[in-house]
């Protein structure tokens, strides 16, 4: 079985690179975190001492790292490595021109390539049913499929070269949006005098069934896997969905697209991380929501 060079074996990347090990991958890995790197070792990951040694004999990397400026410097480096031919899989979320970037670099190697990124919180990560978002040739497509399906559940084909990416961004714009609406409609249920579980109950069969309300509401109790029902730790980071919702921005401005609910769920999201909640669970949303009702804010 094809020996896989893994780079980025943080709170994603290190269950992912346990379950291809799960898979019966041979998998080398390295991370900058020595604690990352002591992990992977213990679910069977080969570490690694730097990059070089990653990659070496490696018919496909796979990397999973903070944004687009880590990708394309790590990918500039290994690309002076890796022989033509070596599969290069990004499952990073970064911005659109980023991944653009990325994939050209490896063509000019000849080295096909992926823009991969995920969907399913560190909890999929873990148990490997993650959604993969994939952009790139549909050939290339093909032959990732078993590899990333020992990582996840889900796995589709977006399009061409940073379609995944573009998914991503836009799937999240989504879930940002929809967890605030969800936390104001707590908001004002309780200052109505209505119970949480009451308007579960209601909403969740009704038209305001959402993901974010079935899966992940933002209130101890009707969801007792929520990460409401453990202090809101995560789970999905506030400061992740604050990142990947200044993608969206950021994709928006340079498209021209009107998205003002997005702009203002990223709005909020800054205040939640200036408030010093970044670490927590992004659903904690709601507790912002509740500190501002009845200041006057709208």
């Amino acid at each position: 079985m094809t020996s896989i060079g893994f780079i980025g074996l943080g709170h994603m990347g290190g269950p992912m690179a346990a379950n291809l090990v799960k898979a019966g991958y041979t998998v080398k890995g390295f991370d900058l975190s020595p604690q990352s790197m002591e992990t992977a070792r213990q679910a069977g990951v080969i570490v690694s001492s730097g990059l070089a040694e990653t990659i070496a004999d490696a018919g496909i990397v796979v990397t999973m790292l903070p944004a687009g400026e880590h990708v394309v410097a790590v990918w500039k480096e290994l690309l002076e490595s890796v022989p033509a031919g070596t599969l290069l899989i990004d499952c990073s979320t970064i911005d659109i021109d980023s991944a653009r970037k990325a994939h050209a670099m490896a063509a000019d190697k000849g080295c096909p390539s992926l823009d991969a990124p995920v969907s399913g919180g560190t909890g999929g990560a873990a148990a490997g049913t993650l959604t993969f978002m994939v952009g790139g040739e549909r050939d290339v497509f093909t032959r990732a499929q078993p590899l990333l399906s020992a990582m996840g559940k889900r796995i589709i084909h977006c399009g061409e070269a940073s379609m995944g990416q573009a998914a991503k961004v836009c799937n999240n714009m989504i879930l940002g949006i929809s967890m605030i609406a969800v936390g104001e409609a707590f908001v004002l249920g309780e200052r109505l005098g209505l119970s949480h579980q009451a308007l579960y109950d209601v909403a969740s069969v009704s038209s305001g069934q959402c993901w974010s309300l079935t899966t992940y509401c933002p209130v101890p109790g009707p969801v007792p896997t929520s990460p409401a029902n453990r202090q809101y730790e995560p789970g999905f980071a506030g400061a992740l969905m604050l990142k990947d919702l200044k993608l969206a921005r950021a994709a928006a401005k340079a498209t021209g697209a009107m998205t003002p609910l997005g702009a203002e769920a990223a709005r909020l999201y800054e205040q939640f991380a200036e408030l010093g909640f970044g670490d927590k669970d992004f659903s904690g949303i709601i507790n912002l929501l509740r500190d501002k009702s009845g200041s006057g804010a709208a």
